[in-house]
This record gives C-alpha cells, sequence and structure tokens, in this order.
C-alpha cells in the first residue's frame, strides 16, 4: 500500500542493487548480465566504467541489455531497442552494475566471502536445476546452462557475487523499524475519501480543422521521426543440422547389441527385491528383548509398537540389496537378504543403533535373454549413437569455421540448406510485411543474431538442445530509422489532425480550467464553452480502494488524490482522446485509529520503505569510498551501435 505514496521505492528493494546477479536469471527470469569483473585497469576504448580498477566492459552492457530488453519483451512484446534505449534503460543498468561492482569490491576489501557449499547449495535450490521430484538434477542443469549460453564458471562467479552482496545488504535493510505515530499517519491517509467533479473536452468534437499542407505534414514528420522509426532489422541467414543428418549412422549392428547385452549381464540377470521392516533400538539388551518377543510369538507390527514405533516408523519398503546396503549398513543389508520370507533378523549393529530387520515379501524377477530386451537395447544403444554423431558432426562443423570455412562451403560439404529470413527485429516482427512469418527454429538464434555484428564469421547455436543446431550469419543489418514520408503520408497526415485537434481540445479545457479555478461552478464552464461536450460527473473514492484496484486507475481519480481542495487542474485522457478537467471539492480525513490491523500492516510496510533508504544509502556510501571511472564516450557509442544512430 504504501507504494502508492512512493511509488518504485519498495518494489526496487534489494532488487535495483541486486539485479546483476546471475541467480535473478535463472531462479525468476529476471535478466541478469555479467558483472565484468574479470578485468583489470583503466578505462580503454572497450570500457563503459571501472571501480577500483574493476572494468566493466561494453560487453558486459551489451550481454546485461540483451536480457533486460528480453525480459521486458514479456510485458511488452513491441518493445524495440530504440524505446529501450530512449528511456534511460542504459544509463540505468550502467549505474546499477556500477553500484553491484562497488558492493562486490567492497565485501571482499573487508573479508566478505561465499564458501564453495554455499554457492553449491544456492545452485541445488534453483528451481530452473531441478527434476520433476523437485531434486536438484546434474542433467536438467546442464541443459540450462547451455539454453542460456552461460558457463558453469560463470554461474558460480555470480552466485558468490550474489551472496557477499546478501550478506551485506540484508542485515542493512533487515534492520529497520517503523515508528507506529508514523505509520499511523500514513493509514490514516488511506482511508481518506475525496470528492469533486471531472470534465472532459474530446479532441474528436473540436471537428476536422484546416487541412494539412504539404509542408504541414513534412515539418511534422521531420519533428516526429521517433514515433515511425521502425527497429532495427536483420537478414538471418542459416543452416540446421540436427538428427536427421545422423539418422543413417545410427543404427546399432547386431554385434554392437549383443556386445552391449554381455558387458551389462548383470541387469539383465535375475533380480530380488524384498519389502522390509524394521526397528532400530538404542542397546543391544533392548534389540535383544524385542527379538525375542519376536521369537515368542508377537507380530512384529505388535512388538514394534510396544517399543514406542509407529507402522510409519517401521516401514523401510520395497529394496535391492544394493540401495537397502546404502540406507543402513552392507553387515545389515547382508542379513536381511539372508533370512526367509515373513522371519526377521537377529540384532545386528550400526553406527545408529541395533537393528531388527523382518522380511514381509521377497520379490523375485526372473532373467531376461537378449531376444527379450533386444529393442530396448537397440533403442538405448541408438540414441547413444545418435548423440555421439551429432556432437561429432557439430565438432566438425565448428572446426570447418575456425578453419576459415564459409557457411555455403559448410552446407555443400554436409548437405545442408541454407535459408534466409525477412528483414525481422529482434523480436522476430517483420514490419512492413505483416504475411511474413518467422519460422520456429528462427526464434532461439534471434538473441545471437541481434548479439553479432555485420560480417562476422557464421556461429553454430543450439535450436533445440541435443537434437537440432544452426549454422547462424548475418546477411543484412537495416538500421533503425523511419519509413521515407511517402510511403506513410497519409497515417502522417492523419496524426498531424488528431495531434491539432488534441491541442485546440487542450486550449479549451485550459481555458474552461482557468474559469473554474476563479470560481466559477464546473458544469457553468463547461455549457460557456459554446459546444457539445459531455456532461460533467461527479467523482467521488476512497485512497485505499485505489491502491486495491487490480486493473490501471482511471487518470481523473489519480488527479483527485494529488491536489489542493478546491482547486481544478487539467489532465490528458488516454490515446490523445482529450484533455479532462478535474476539480477537488471535498476532502474527508481518515483515522486509522480504530482500525489497528491496518496501522500494523502499514508499519510493517514501512520498515520496508525504511529498509530501502538504508540500503540505498548504505550503497551510495561504499560507492562514494571506491575510485569510480565512467566513460561517457564509450556509453554514447553503445547507444549509438544499439539503436543504429543517436539515441534521443
Amino acid at each position: 500500500m504504501l507504494s502508492y505514496f512512493r511509488r518504485g521505492v519498495t518494489a526496487k528493494i534489494m532488487l535495483g542493487l541486486l539485479f546483476i546477479t546471475l541467480i535473478a536469471l535463472v531462479i525468476t527470469g529476471f535478466g541478469t548480465g555479467g558483472s565484468g569483473l574479470g578485468g583489470l585497469g583503466g578505462l580503454g576504448s572497450s570500457s563503459v566504467a571501472s571501480v577500483e580498477g574493476e572494468t566493466i566492459t561494453t560487453g558486459d552492457v551489451t550481454e546485461q541489455v540483451n536480457r533486460q530488453l528480453a525480459r521486458a519483451r514479456q510485458r511488452s512484446p513491441e518493445l524495440d531497442i530504440a524505446t529501450f534505449v530512449r528511456s534511460g534503460a542504459i544509463e540505468q543498468i550502467v549505474g546499477d552494475m556500477i553500484t553491484s561492482t562497488a558492493l562486490l569490491v567492497f565485501g571482499r576489501d573487508i573479508g566478505i566471502g561465499a564458501s564453495v557449499d554455499m554457492v553449491n547449495r544456492e545452485i541445488a535450490g534453483i528451481p530452473a536445476f531441478q527434476n520433476m521430484a523437485g531434486q536438484f538434477d546434474n542433467d536438467v542443469f546442464r541443459r540450462a546452462l547451455a539454453q542460456e549460453k552461460i558457463s558453469e564458471t560463470k554461474l558460480r562467479e555470480e552466485i558468490e557475487a550474489s551472496l557477499i552482496q546478501r550478506q551485506m545488504l540484508l542485515p542493512v535493510g533487515g534492520s529497520a523499524q517503523a515508528p507506529r505515530g508514523i505509520a499511523l499517519q500514513y493509514a490514516s491517509l488511506l482511508l481518506e475519501t475525496r470528492s469533486g467533479s471531472v470534465g472532459l473536452v474530446p479532441a474528436e468534437a473540436m471537428g476536422a480543422g484546416t487541412e494539412p499542407s504539404a509542408q504541414d505534414i513534412t515539418t511534422f514528420y521531420n519533428s516526429s521521426k521517433a514515433r515511425y522509426t521502425i527497429p532495427e532489422r536483420r537478414v538471418i541467414r542459416y543452416a540446421t543440422f540436427g538428427r536427421e543428418q545422423v539418422a543413417a549412422g545410427s543404427v546399432p549392428t547386431d554385434a554392437e547389441i549383443t556386445a552391449f547385452y554381455q558387458r551389462n549381464a548383470a541387469s539383465y540377470g535375475p533380480t530380488e527385491t524384498r519389502t522390509l521392516s524394521q526397528v532400530v533400538l538404542p542397546d543391544e539388551a533392548a534389540a535383544r528383548a524385542f527379538a525375542a518377543k519376536l521369537a515368542a510369538g508377537t507380530s512384529f507390527a505388535r512388538a514394534a509398537a510396544d517399543a514406542g514405533f509407529s507402522a510409519a516408523d517401521t516401514s523401510v519398503g520395497q529394496q535391492s540389496k544394493d540401495a537397502f546396503a546404502k540406507a543402513s549398513t552392507a553387515a545389515v543389508a547382508n542379513a536381511a537378504f539372508t533370512v526367509a520370507e515373513g522371519a526377521a533378523t537377529a540384532p545386528i549393529k550400526s553406527e545408529l543403533g541395533w537393528h531388527v530387520v523382518r522380511v514381509d515379501a521377497i520379490n523375485r524377477t526372473p532373467a531376461r535373454p537378449l531376444a527379450t530386451v533386444r529393442g530396448e537395447i537397440a533403442a538405448q544403444l541408438g540414441q547413444q549413437k545418435m548423440e555421439q554423431a551429432l556432437a561429432d558432426l557439430e565438432a566438425k562443423i565448428q572446426d570447418s569455421l575456425g578453419e576459415g570455412s564459409s557457411i555455403e562451403e559448410i552446407a555443400r560439404a554436409n548437405n545442408l540448406t541454407i535459408r534466409e529470413t525477412s528483414p525481422i527485429t529482434a523480436t522476430g516482427a517483420a514490419p512492413g510485411n505483416p504475411d511474413a512469418q518467422t519460422p520456429p527454429e528462427v526464434r532461439p538464434l534471434l538473441q545471437t543474431a541481434f548479439d553479432m555484428v555485420e560480417d562476422e564469421d557464421p556461429v553454430v547455436e543450439p535450436v533445440v538442445p541435443g537434437q537440432l543446431f544452426a549454422i547462424v550469419q548475418i546477411a543484412k543489418i537495416v538500421p533503425a530509422a523511419a519509413p521515407p514520408l511517402a510511403q506513410i503520408r497519409e497515417r502522417v497526415k492523419a496524426d498531424l489532425v488528431v495531434k491539432r485537434a488534441n491541442d485546440r481540445a487542450r486550449a479549451v479545457a485550459g481555458s474552461i480550467l482557468a474559469k473554474v479555478n476563479a470560481g466559477t461552478p464546473v458544469a457553468k464552464a463547461f455549457a460557456e464553452a459554446q459546444m457539445p461536450l459531455p456532461p460533467v460527473s461527479p467523482i467521488m473514492a476512497r485512497r485505499m480502494d485505489l491502491v486495491q484496484r487490480q486493473e490501471g486507475i482511471p487518470p481523473p481519480l489519480a488527479m483527485l488524490f494529488s491536489m489542493p481542495r478546491g482547486k481544478a487542474r487539467l489532465i490528458a485522457a488516454p490515446g490523445g482522446q482529450g484533455w479532462y478537467v478535474v476539480q477537488l471539492d471535498k476532502v474527508v480525513p481518515g483515522d486509522a485509529s480504530k482500525v489497528p490491523a491496518l496501522v500494523e500492516t502499514t508499519r510493517t510496510q514501512f520498515a520496508q520503505v525504511l529498509g530501502d533508504e538504508y540500503t540505498r544509502q548504505f550503497t551510495r556510501a561504499v560507492q562514494a569510498e571506491k575510485e569510480v571511472k565512467r566513460n561517457e564516450d564509450a556509453v554514447a557509442a553503445l547507444k549509438n551501435q544499439l539503436t543504429g544512430g543517436p539515441a534521443r
């Protein structure tokens, strides 16, 4: 709720300072990038900034920009790189990377570190690295790293950096407490009610106006090119290769199947598992007394219950001998797999205590002859051979690229088909060509294709890790630019007509506003405008109701809570549809002393705001202590490179 009063503060607590960490990318999806801590030395042509000699390079920033842009596009798919850069994203990212680097340097200077075990625990707890059972899976881990194009070393470095930062910032931000008196004031504001009037001066009521001249259209186009700018587009040349290319050589022979069966004979021989129950007693006397009860005819379940064990405590379930040995000891497992079904072992000692194990059931599986498992082995061997053949083909193509072969030469040598996309943006859109469809195999290649520079050598990238790959090259780069006026003249003309109508609406609304603030009632001021305008409407809301709204807050309601009583203000209607005149007539203060739960909730949230302030002050102090250099020329050059021209 307090975010209503301090929009953007609590939302950025810790996150804005730590978003450089790679954990955010893997755990939550928040885009992250390298911290740029690998190089030493002063600022160079590729250095955007440095902190105590630790450099942040243009490559580090570009990687971060790509990931942050990809994250932003999940919310706004139409977002282009030029708009992203114009929003100040580059400056924000560089600033946050400097802050993160300063914190890391400071932490290391004062002896804060992160052990290998701490890093391992973080990795094991990342959901993206876990299997369906919620357990860390090394295969899933490797696939995730390959998909994100991140090395394990890089991941560990970033997690280590995050842990160091966390050890400093969590105590700083988490120690804040908010006095109840302050929370009471803010909670009372949430209960405040305001009422007034709102009237709309719609642009459409202004009429078409004067027909724009050719010069008017040209002038408007030249001053508004940013709104018509098409993001940078690229023509991507690519050739895919995968299992189809190696399938023919991946069929196992009879000899290979037989050899595999013989090497793994133990897996296909007879097997035995046993369903077991067990009690573990603290001393030998108790264990022997328990065994004596069983010998006298007491059931295992009854004897276990008498000893304080529930059925859940004693049930071991179906076990192989090896599995049970790992869960207990080899001696306990040997005994459990020696006695007959329905019998119990004599007491056996381990580090845990004295075991008595009962065999509830014996489950035997006969040996499986080669004829019955031939298909199973063939499928397994075929999969292995295909994976190896595909890995060999990928290595062969990588070697060819390293030796300078062109994509055409590699395609001819391996019977691959080269394809080209139409000019597409980093999201796969094809502005001006609505019928163009970006092939599905190209979408995983977009980030790589837009990271490459013109005339860069082809690279191999996974399309579906372990199954399909692509050789990627940039055939053409179309810089970000507005289409020629001749191509979009009618659109520009229509936009100019709308803008002029909206400007006239603002002038009319401004005259109404002046009258209202001079004492004329709102309804009368609208009537004196001498044009068909919608009727004035009453407006009333409680601040808490706005905070709790799931959808967006209407602009007039938001304005009502940001103006003095008895005054009127203008606010633009969404989409250039006109202008609202909003007047605040009455303010009814709230009293949160009668709602103690609200006060406590507000107090908790206020503590988060204070924690954020403490964190910001701490990081500013850390940064002020370190030698920080920024290369503004490099930042400007990077913005130009990303947008295809000077970023406005």
